[in-house]
């Protein structure tokens, strides 16, 4: 493996996320090809590569979207491999999609609210508890960080694609996550919008301890805001390390940046 200074890898006590030889064939195709990485808690660890590198694939089968074909996951000590997506949801951990999840025909609130009641109580509970579920200061903490009070009230569908990604991603966060998973969050938003995630992130990380995987394609994002980086082609891990070092690593350069 290619690559700069590589950070230690955190002591089994201290993983977070452990990621074992993770792979996925689809017949001759190995679209994830023997991954590993682990992740302490508070850590921020970005991961790049060119299309069909196996980014995505590899994060829904960490995500339980889909059953690897070989290796192995952990999650504060447990294997969770192949859990589903609502067992791993409820353990703790959220993700973003590259496509917009938000419920266009409710309110910005409601969506951050409806976000987060699954997870609130048992169903007897959510049944009477008021309409907020609970969930209303919470809700509002989101609001006021994600800066969406003045459009709190307006319905998901009626704004930007770029308001609504910021609810996408605040939807993430509502359950007070230990782990967010986030699938080019830059994609498709203008470059305002992308340093206010930057900032919001970075807000999370220092001051809530947010720990995340953010896969993205906006190298500028990537190497600003992650001090750790996997650069993944054709389902392996090229090069990881600091940014700049990956971000010089002639491999890198051939095989992502096209220089």
């Amino acid at each position: 493996m290619s690559g700069g200074m590589r950070r230690p890898a955190p002591a089994e006590s201290e993983r977070l996320l452990h990621v074992r030889d993770v792979a996925k064939h689809y017949g001759a195709i190995r679209a994830v090809d023997g991954v590993s990485f682990a992740l302490a808690p508070g850590e921020i660890v970005g991961v790049i590569g060119p299309n069909g590198s196996g980014k995505t694939t590899l994060f829904n089968a960490i995500l339980g979207q889909i059953r690897p074909t070989s290796g192995s996951v952990e999650f504060r000590g447990e294997d969770i491999t192949a859990r589903s997506p609502l067992e791993l949801a409820r353990r703790g951990i959220g993700r973003t999609f590259q496509t917009l999840q938000v419920f266009g025909q409710l309110s910005v609130r409601d969506n951050l609210i409806a976000a987060a009641q699954e997870f609130q109580g048992t169903i007897t509970g959510r049944l009477f508890a008021r309409p907020d579920a609970g969930l209303g200061a919470r809700a509002d903490e989101m609001i006021e960080l994600f800066r969406l009070g003045h459009v709190a009230h307006l319905k998901a569908g009626t704004l930007s694609y770029g308001q609504q990604k910021l609810i996408d991603i605040a939807m993430a966060f509502m359950p007070s996550p230990r782990l967010v998973l986030l699938d080019e969050p830059c994609a498709g938003v203008n470059p305002g919008l992308v340093d206010q995630l930057r900032e919001l992130l970075a807000t999370l990380n220092r001051t809530q301890g947010g720990s995340f995987v953010v896969i993205e394609h906006n190298m500028d994002f990537i190497m600003k805001l992650c001090p750790h980086v996997i650069c993944m082609v054709e389902g392996r891990v090229l090069a990881e390390g600091a940014p700049a070092d990956v971000q010089a690593d002639p491999a890198v350069l051939e095989a992502y940046l096209g220089n």
